[in-house]
C-alpha cells in the first residue's frame, strides 16, 4: 500500500470516529458578529521511507506571526475554486511547490485561529527532493520533520501563557531545536488524533 493510500485510508476511517478536537479560539470580535476569515494551508508529506512533512518559518521581519513556524497556506480569495485550490495556490507561491505535483489526499478538521481565520487544513503527498525555493516575502526558511514524530501525542506538550489579559493553554511540539506551536502544532494535534497513525 502507498503512502497516499496509508493516509487516503486513515482519513477515510477517521471520519467515522469522534475524537476529542481543538476547535480553536473565538476573538471577542467575533462574538460581536464578525465572521472568521476562510483560510486553507497544505500539509504536505513528502513520500520518503520514513514519511516527513515540510514546514515553513516565516520571516522575523513580517508583521503578523514573525519567526513562527507554519504550514504553506493563507487565505482563500475570492479566484480560488475551493479550499484545496486555496492551499495548492499558497503553496505554490510559497515554496513554489508545484500544484501538479500534489497528490491531494482530502481536508481534515477546520481550526479556528486567535487571529480571526477559519483554516481548512487539506493532506496531500508529494515527492521527495523537488526543486522547492522559499518565497522571500513570506517564508524565510523551510524544513522536513517525521510525520510519526509530529503525530505522536507524546511530543505534543500543552503550554501556557498570558494573551490579551487571559491565561490560555496551546500545543508545542519540539523537532531538533525548531518550535512549532499555536495553531499548527493545533492543526497537528488534530490530524494525530483524527488519523491515528502515530508510531
Amino acid at each position: 500500500m502507498t503512502l497516499a493510500d496509508r493516509l487516503r485510508e486513515a482519513l477515510e476511517l477517521g471520519r467515522h470516529r469522534r475524537p476529542d478536537l481543538l476547535e480553536g479560539d473565538v476573538l471577542e470580535e467575533e462574538a460581536e458578529g464578525v465572521d472568521p476569515m476562510p483560510a486553507a494551508v497544505l500539509v504536505p508529506v513528502v513520500d520518503r521511507p520514513v514519511p516527513t512533512v515540510i514546514l515553513t518559518q516565516r520571516p522575523m521581519t513580517m508583521r503578523k506571526h514573525p519567526g513562527q513556524i507554519s504550514f504553506p497556506g493563507g487565505r482563500i480569495d475570492p479566484g480560488d475554486e475551493d479550499a484545496v485550490a486555496a492551499a495548492l495556490r499558497e503553496a505554490e507561491e510559497e515554496i513554489a511547490l508545484p500544484r501538479s505535483a500534489v497528490e491531494v489526499i482530502g481536508t481534515a478538521d477546520r481550526y479556528r485561529t486567535i487571529t480571526g481565520f477559519e483554516v481548512t487544513v487539506v493532506v496531500g503527498v508529494v515527492p521527495p527532493d523537488l526543486d522547492l525555493r522559499p518565497q522571500p516575502g513570506e517564508v524565510e526558511s523551510m524544513f522536513e520533520a517525521p510525520l510519526h514524530w509530529l503525530l505522536d501525542p507524546q511530543r505534543q506538550v500543552v503550554r501556557s501563557a498570558r494573551f490579551r489579559g487571559r491565561d490560555r493553554q496551546y500545543y508545542e511540539i519540539e523537532w531538533e531545536g525548531r518550535r512549532i506551536w499555536g495553531a499548527t502544532a493545533a492543526m497537528l494535534v488534530n490530524l494525530s488524533r483524527r488519523l491515528e497513525l502515530a508510531g
